[in-house]
């Protein structure tokens, strides 16, 4: 084998071992199993605290296997274009998530959300309180992040 093929069939497995050169992670992931709330962090500065949070299962619907995504959560006051805060995580590593298949639960939450001194569930309630919505983004390799889904982030406390 010449020096040109040698590096045709390393070029070849090294895409194979990346889950695909030309994966379009919109087309090949969906998000499933999504559940939103607000999680208590306890007594910051001498208030409760709540922040927006997510869990959610990344499905790959395609037939091939998809590696090296990660994932990244923005949060946003609906109607607001600033962020509320924002979570990164390695979705899926080098061995990839193979066709079909699906991942266990991810849980993302902002690192900054609501304070108050009254109850957390009355906090949920206060006038004050403005609605949440969470965009979640999907990177594979070196390419530009897209949008997976947007989800309003519902006003519940979560325990988890």
């Amino acid at each position: 084998m010449g020096a040109a093929g040698l590096s045709l069939l390393v070029v070849s497995l090294a895409s194979v071992a990346c889950g695909g050169a030309d994966v379009d992670v919109k087309e090949a992931l969906q998000v499933t199993d999504v559940v939103t709330g607000y999680y208590d962090v306890g007594i910051v500065a001498g208030k409760n605290k709540l922040v927006p949070s997510v869990s959610f299962r990344i499905k790959n619907v395609s037939s091939s296997s998809v590696a090296s995504v990660q994932l990244n959560s923005v949060f946003k006051v609906i109607g607001d274009q600033e962020e509320l805060g924002s979570a990164f995580v390695k979705g899926i590593d080098a061995r990839g998530l193979a066709g079909g298949a699906t991942t266990e639960p991810f849980v993302l939450r902002s690192t900054l959300g609501y304070t108050g001194e009254q109850p957390r569930a009355e906090l949920l309630q206060h006038s004050g309180f403005r609605d949440v919505q969470v965009e979640i983004f999907a990177k594979h390799g070196a390419r530009q992040w897209v949008k997976l889904g947007e989800f309003k982030v519902e006003r519940q406390l979560l325990t988890h």
